[in-house]
């Protein structure tokens, strides 16, 4: 039996998996630790550099069995939830085969070609031209389509997208993003709560007043104090710009993967490089958070300098297309339906895929003339009718 996409890939994701749960934990472990050095600072800010370090140490093992259990929890409620979550903030719901006949059966036909479970099949009604998968095992996986890409595309783009998605699945890259994004989320969440505390309180370094014998003992102390709040702060940034660093990481090549997982399952690739030419750049969800955009097929926001695009560029997708899968590149493509009203469902797909079928003579405006621009082969007439 055929293996669906690389064998060393899937078990690289599961491998990963564990790594992402393990930092999970040790991030915010680290996160703790900076918060009892801020806790110990606020009891007393009199103490030597050293002191403030075996407190705060002490304070850890004693935080430990909580701090765990709060990520576990964190975790569940991820695991239970995030599909609600996720279906809150795009709008998305479930349909049926009654409901949405031409997506379920290209979905399903999918599935049947290679053995897959049929995952649910959910609409986000919106303009924009985008699709993602989500789930954490077989019973929550779920493929979410909006309707401005089932307006766009014809059958052949969309089971190339919806072919996308499940590779996604397949592959563990679904699971993989979701924990990165409950990875992020504990440590974003701790992050602001800790910067919110020590913003909006009042903090000095040094104590009140003090005898003029000891106070340079005292300015020792409360030096110790600000170099061990500026700790604080540093390992809080670290550990919330490790966890962003996890998932800007993820995206880029799993894209590919699942690009060319998808043409292993169409064997088309010339539908892939169009559906992905009519998506490029038209893909914003309005309202939909970073963690949203990341699970897309395709993600417009761009970070500075491209540093932090969780997507590879449409062009670079399109070129990995052409050189390893032998599909064709039409270009650049206009936004589908903007010359022409369409009708609905396959329509306007039928007119500005480029690979449907071979493109028959163009017609007049206003009639079916075969010729677009016929040359006159008689006197050449003027513009009140022939010399």
């Amino acid at each position: 039996m055929a293996a669906y996409g690389l064998y060393t890939h899937i078990a690289s994701n599961k491998f990963r998996s564990m790594l992402l749960l393990g930092g999970l934990f040790l991030l915010v472990y680290v996160m703790v630790f900076a918060g009892a050095l801020l806790a110990e600072v606020a009891l007393n800010s009199n103490r030597p550099f050293d002191d403030y370090l075996t407190l705060a140490a002490h304070d850890l093992v004693k935080a430990f069995p909580f701090a765990t259990i709060g990520a576990a929890a964190w975790i569940v409620i991820a695991y239970f939830f995030h599909q609600n979550i996720i279906d809150a903030v795009t709008g998305g719901h479930d349909v049926t085969r009654q409901e949405q006949p031409r997506l379920y059966n290209l979905l399903e036909n999918l599935c049947i070609s290679r053995g897959i479970p049929m995952p649910k099949l959910k609409i986000v009604d919106s303009p924009a031209l985008n699709a993602f998968a989500t789930g954490l095992d077989r019973s929550q996986y779920a493929i979410s389509v909006t309707t401005g890409l089932m307006n766009a595309l014809n059958d052949r783009e969309m089971e190339a997208v919806l072919g996308h998605e499940l590779t996604h699945i397949r592959n563990g890259d679904v699971q993989l993003l979701v924990i990165a994004v409950v990875i992020a989320g504990v440590i974003g969440f701790f992050a602001e709560l800790f910067f919110r505390i020590f913003f909006n309180s009042n903090w000095s370094f040094g104590g009140g007043s003090r005898s003029s014998s000891s106070s340079s003992d005292g300015d020792k102390k409360g030096g110790s104090a600000f170099a061990i709040v500026l700790l604080a702060i540093a390992l809080i940034g670290l550990a919330w710009g490790l966890s962003l660093v996890v998932r800007f990481a993820l995206s880029r090549s799993r894209e590919l993967l699942a690009d060319a997982g998808s043409v292993e399952l169409t064997k088309d690739p010339d539908a892939m490089i169009s559906a992905l030419r009519k998506i490029e750049g038209r893909g914003e969800l309005p309202g939909a958070t970073s963690a949203v955009m990341e699970m897309c097929i395709d993600n417009p926001r761009e970070g500075f300098a491209d540093l932090f695009a969780t997507h590879p560029s449409v062009d670079s997708r399109v070129k990995a297309l052409v050189k390893y899968a032998g599909g064709r590149d039409p270009g650049p493509l206009p936004l589908p339906g903007s010359g022409a009203e369409a009708g609905d469902g396959g329509g306007p797909s039928a007119d500005s895929s480029p690979d449907t079928r071979p493109e028959a003579p163009h017609a007049g405006p206003w009639g079916s003339s075969p010729q677009p621009a016929p040359s006159p082969a008689g006197p050449i007439p003027g513009p009140w009718g022939r010399r």
